[in-house]
């Protein structure tokens, strides 16, 4: 009788995970399907000027203004507010996050990794919004009294600001997956390195990280991904101007600031100034979907190696 109520029991959780995952799988077309209709009725809208026109314009045009009376829809301001944010971020997480995974995988005690890894899990936990308004009401200003001083204006409202709070907020999430990396090397490198006379720190740098190289670069890449599909502390501090600038100083404006923007609007379904925040966001799917698949692939070296 156990063995029967237990064998239902293994069928109901392998029907419930089986349904689930197919939930989700459906999720995940529906969404790309939904995103891949609209944009394509972007491209074909005659206020875009029509297919191949629009798809022309949206590559070659140097402003965008879909919502303005005055249409220009090149997608280049968005893009680049979106990269110049998410390399700043980078310059910021990708040293501090090797660091502190080299620190807390190869020189940290037992009790020194149980106290720290609370703190960097509690950054992850804060919601985007706080670290938005901080960026603008505490890094602005203390970014324009320090470049001030060497005669840099900084506007307001900035790519520099919410570049180096992404930074931040990122961190954990990257120091977190470059330290599994490192955790991946077997220890016989280590201790090979040992008996040639090389110190802690020679072989965490000279053998361990570059043995954990695709791992280290994988989690870089979905910690790019992240920053680039970031929208509440690039909405709130970066700017609401399409500028297609690559000083930091600058107001810029995200594709996904621009998705919030128009979103928050009160436009007629399906109209052109409507369906421009899918042809964006299309293009950031294509995007995150390529750092995305360079780094699972890399990780897929790591495991097979």
């Amino acid at each position: 009788m156990k063995i029967e109520t237990k064998k239902k029991l293994d069928l109901i959780f392998k029907a419930f995970l089986i349904v689930t995952s197919i939930s989700s799988i459906a999720v995940t077309i529906g969404i790309v399907v939904a995103l891949t209709e609209d944009t394509i009725r972007f491209f074909l809208h005659p206020e875009g000027g029509g297919f191949p026109t629009s798809i022309i314009k949206f590559f070659t045009e140097s402003e965008w203004t879909p919502t303005f009376i005055n249409k220009k829809i090149g997608i280049w301001p968005l893009l680049a507010g979106t990269f110049l944010i998410a390399a700043i971020a980078g310059l910021i997480a990708i040293p501090m996050g090797l660091i502190i995974a080299v620190y807390l995988s190869e020189f940290a005690s037992h009790r020194v990794r149980e106290a720290v890894k609370p703190w960097l899990e509690f950054l992850e936990a804060v919601p985007t919004v706080v670290y938005g308004y901080f960026a603008l009401l505490a890094i602005t200003p203390l970014l324009q009294w320090i470049l001030g001083k060497f005669g840099m204006e900084v506007e307001g409202m900035n790519a520099l600001s919410p570049g180096i709070v992404l930074g931040v907020m990122i961190l954990p999430f990257t120091a977190s997956m470059v330290e599994d990396s490192l955790k991946g090397v077997p220890q016989y490198l280590r201790e090979a390195s040992y008996s040639l006379g090389a110190s802690k720190l020679r072989t965490a740098f000279g053998v361990v990280v570059p043995a954990a190289r695709s791992g280290i670069l994988a989690s870089y890449l979905l910690g790019i991904s992240r920053a680039l599909g970031e929208t509440m502390v690039v909405a709130v501090a970066a700017g609401m101007y399409p500028n297609l600038t690559l000083n930091p100083l600058e107001p810029v404006q995200t594709i996904t600031g621009y998705i919030v923007q128009v979103a928050l609007g009160d436009l007629p379904y399906l109209s052109f100034e409507y369906l421009s925040i899918f042809a964006a966001g299309f293009m950031l799917f294509l995007i995150t979907l390529f750092f995305n698949l360079t780094a699972v692939y890399l990780k897929s070296r790591i495991e097979r190696y």
